[in-house]
This record gives structure tokens, sequence and C-alpha cells, in this order.
């Protein structure tokens, strides 16, 4: 048999990542070899047939016991196969019996027929028919525990020098089955974090801090009209928009429709993570490279591998520390804090700001080169102000998820009430219409909705007698005289100190949004 068959069996069982897979070729191909009659594996694992197993009355221990795990032979005298894991055999208590032996002390065993003491033999008759001269049983050992027992039924006599090489291949299965294990268990966890990972996604879709896209009014659908383009690409998205617009639900869009949705998509607040743990939160770190680092840990772009990374406020990170950022857009490599080792991500790049970036830039504090590399496509999401006729949708949907939250009845909406919504400006956006809501909700009482405490103080609407109000006309006359008012005692600048955005208290990409809508060009 035996040294170039057993080398031969150890290559093909060396890739295998299957325990059934590898104990099948380890007993077909020790059952191929001319004179073996029959190969057989038994791996320890707990009792589990006790009240029906032959050999219950010689077991000292149902805790544990062999268990048939692999066969492979035939009889020379019929077609019959002996591969089944069934019969008198399927288990051995552990110290009962040769191989029980091998089993409980790790010792291998090598038995003769024509020693004249055949007592080891149970099926005699068996052995006379298809010609058995030997029996050799190694133990299964793996860092000094017995795993189970390989054991072959020779045709003829194996010397020393056969059993040796018996030994050493019962080495090389032992490390064998022990790593097929544990790629199995790689895989099982695997599987469970990627349920897992599917079941928070899902619940990160319902926690969002406003549900899906609502609405249908010409400014939103505009929006919508610019994603699925961009979806299907590799382009990096720069989504603008004042605070609360739902610029994190455009970017899951964007990802949910791009090939990359079966990959994470990966968020990044970059306005809450301390300027000296930036490096290590984008790119990962090994232990011992600074202090409170006790274990490696992957960064935000090995974990977006393959998927979508979402910078959100991108206008907050250091300056020291957008050159390594770029560096990782413009070549896929990064470093670890504290390894040498570079490491190449492929992650798409989704960013948003409620800054002007493109301002920021001209005044030193972004880098141009970062700024022109995010926005090769640039969305803007309007406020709230200029999606008013999606108010009233916006409103039921709010209503209906706070109602379901807070279990209980959805109040009703009276149309006086939609229009006093339409009236507000909402500086806060589609997050304050939310927030005002649930406020709303709470106070309800018998089912109408309550929204004279919940609005802004002086911001409420009217509730019974004459309604003071503009019209809309004389509302943007009104809002376009201040503005125009605000830029004269600014003498023209818009942004910066003493610009009109700084005297409005207003962020300059909401002064540059307003002055776009009402015409007022800025010299």
């Amino acid at each position: 048999m035996y040294a170039e068959a057993l080398q031969s069996i150890s290559l093909a069982m060396a890739q295998v990542r299957s325990v059934d897979l590898l104990l099948a070729r380890i007993v077909q191909g020790l059952a191929a070899q001319p004179d073996v009659a029959l190969g057989r594996i038994w791996l320890i694992a707990p009792g589990d047939l006790c009240g029906t197993c032959p050999m219950r009355a010689e077991c000292p221990d149902t805790s544990r016991c062999l268990h048939l795990a692999a066969s492979a032979g035939g009889s020379r005298k019929s077609d019959e196969a002996w591969s089944g894991l069934e019969g008198a055999f399927r288990r051995f208590p552990l110290g009962v019996r040769k191989v029980g032996q091998v089993g409980a002390t790790g010792e291998a065993v090598l038995l003769q027929c024509a020693s004249g003491d055949a007592d080891w033999l149970v099926r005699r008759e068996w052995a006379r028919r298809e010609g058995i001269q030997s029996f050799a049983a190694q133990p299964l050992v793996f860092r000094g525990e017995v795993l189970g027992v390989l054991a072959v039924f020779s045709r003829r006599k194996l010397g020393r020098s056969e059993f040796s090489w018996l030994r050493a291949f019962a080495d090389h299965a032992a490390v064998a089955l022990s790593n097929a294990r544990a790629f199995e268990e790689v895989a099982r966890l695997r599987g469970q974090l990627e349920l897992e990972r599917d079941y928070l996604r899902e619940e990160v879709k319902d926690a969002l801090s406003f549900g899906e896209i609502v609405g249908r009014g010409g400014a939103l659908r505009r929006v919508l009209q610019q994603i699925q383009p961009v979806a299907a690409t590799t382009a990096s998205v720069l989504i603008l928009g004042e605070s609360g617009v739902g610029k994190e639900l455009i970017a899951r869009a964007i990802h949910e429709q791009s090939p990359r949705r079966e990959r994470p998509l990966i968020r990044v607040n970059c306005a809450s993570i301390p300027r000296e743990l930036f490096e290590s939160e984008f790119f990962g770190h090994v232990r011992g490279a600074f202090t409170g680092a006790h274990r490696d840990r992957a960064g935000r772009f090995q974990a977006a591998d393959g998927g979508t990374l979402f910078l959100d406020e991108v206008g907050e990170i250091p300056l020291e520390l957008q050159g390594k950022l770029l560096r990782v857009l413009q070549e896929g490599s990064f470093e670890r804090v504290g390894e040498d080792v570079t490491r190449k991500v492929d992650v798409r790049i989704i960013a948003a700001t409620n800054r002007d970036l493109k301002g920021e830039a001209a005044a030193g504090r972004f880098r141009e080169d970062l700024y022109y590399r995010l926005s090769v496509f640039p969305i803007e999401v309007p406020p709230l102000r200029q999606r008013l006729e999606d108010v009233p949708l916006l409103a039921e949907h709010f209503l209906e998820r706070v109602s379901a939250r807070l279990k209980v009845p959805v109040p009703r909406m009276s149309q006086a009430q939609v229009q006093a919504l339409q009236r507000y400006d909402w500086p806060g956006n589609v997050r304050e219409l939310e927030n005002v809501l649930e406020r709303a909700v709470i106070l309800s009482r018998g089912g109408r909705l309550r929204l004279d405490q919940a609005l802004p103080e002086g911001r409420q609407p009217m509730t019974g007698g004459a309604a003071s109000f503009l019209s809309e006309r004389e509302w943007r006359r009104r809002e376009k005289d201040n503005l125009k008012a605000a830029l004269t005692a600014a003498g023209g600048k818009v942004y910066g100190p003493g610009g009109a955005a700084e005297l409005l208290g207003l962020a300059p990409t909401t002064l540059a949004s307003r002055l776009k809508v009402l015409g007022i060009k800025v010299r």
C-alpha cells in the first residue's frame, strides 16, 4: 500500500473544507488500495443512541462514545458494498473492545489473524470468507486530544513499516479534520453574522429619522430623477442641503439601487469623531498603536469593502487628515495606524454636507482636490420650504408612524392645520416637522390633532376667529426685501465675518439656496 498511496490520499484531502467530504475521501482512498477490504473512521461525540445501542450493556460512560462517521470497502465474493453507517458497530463505547480502547487510550493497535489469537475477531466467518489477514487501528490525535479512530482491515499481513506509515497518515488526517471543522465553524459564524447584518439593515431602515422618501412635488422629483443614473455607476456623489432635509435617505436610495446593494452601506458621522481618532476610525489600528488600543480593529473603509461608505458631515474632517482620505479615494489603499501593511479596498463614496464646501476650499479650509474628488456628481436636496406641496403627505406619514410607535389612535388633521403647517418656513426641515407632529400627537386628546402648543412659540396656527396671515406672494416679497436689505448692510458680502449669512443667522448654504430661489443675484 503504502507510502505512495498514503501520500496521494494526504494530498487529496489537504484542501478539503467539509468534514463529511474529507472523511469520505480518506476511507475511499484507503479502500481503493488493492489489499484493503474495509476502511473506517469513528469520531468521538456525545452519546446519542444509548437506548438502542447493541453495546449499551458494556458502556461505562454514556456521555461520550465513538460514532461511525465514514466507511468504504467491498466484498470480493459479491457486489456487497460496505459504505453504510448503520449496523452493530456504528457506536463503540470508549474503552470497550479494540476500537474503543484505541479511542480511550490513544494507543495504536496492529493485529494479525495468523498469530493464532483471533479472539479480537467478532465476525470470524466474515474475516475467513474475505481473506482478512490484518487489522490496524490508529488514533486521530490533534494537539494531544484524541478526535477518533482510523481503522483498516487488510487482506494481507501488514508489517511494522506499513503500520508506521499509517501512523503518519493518521496524524495528517487529524490535522485535516481539525482544519475542516474550523472552516465549517467559520462558515457557520459567517452565515450567522450575515443574517444578523441583514436583520440590522432592516432595523436601520425602520429606525431612520423620518422613514422612506415621501413626496411627489416637482422639487423632490427632480432630485429623485438624478438617483437612478448615478446609482448604476461608481462615481462619488456629494449630497448638499440643510440639516434635516434627508441627505442620508438620498444616500441610502443611491446605494440600494446600485450594483453594490448586497454589500454594506457604512455610515460615518464625521462631526461626531474626535480629531485624534479620525485616522483610526477610517483606517483601523493594530494593538498597541496608541494608548487604549488593546486589540486590532478594522476601520470603516475595510468594513465597507465592496460596498458604499457614506461620509455624513464631510466638511468636519480636519484639514490635516484630508490628504490621507484623498489618497484612499485615489489609490484604493491605506495602512492601519501602527502597521506597515498596505491594504486594498473597493469602496464607493457618498458624502453629504450642509456647508458650502466650494467656498470652504476657496478660503483654504477644505482641500480643493478633495472637494473635486467628492463632488463628481453633486445632488442638492431642497429644503422643506421649497417643498410645501409635500407637507400634507409628510404630515400624514409621520402621524401614522408616530401613532404606531406610541400605540395611540391616529389623530385627525384638519385642512386649517395643514395650511398652518404650510405657512411655517421649517428651518429644521423634515426632521423638525416630524418632531412637531410627535409633540402634537402626545398632546392630542379625543382624536383631534393639537398643533397650537406643538409649533414653535409665535408660530402657532389660529384656531378661531379672524386669522391674520400673508398670501404666498406677499410672504415671498417680504422675504426678498429682507434678504436684499441684509446684503446691502453687508456691502454685498454673502459669506464670512460680517456677511449677510452671519447677519441673518443662516448657514451660508441656506442663504445661497434662498437667493437662488428668489432670483436675487449677488454681484
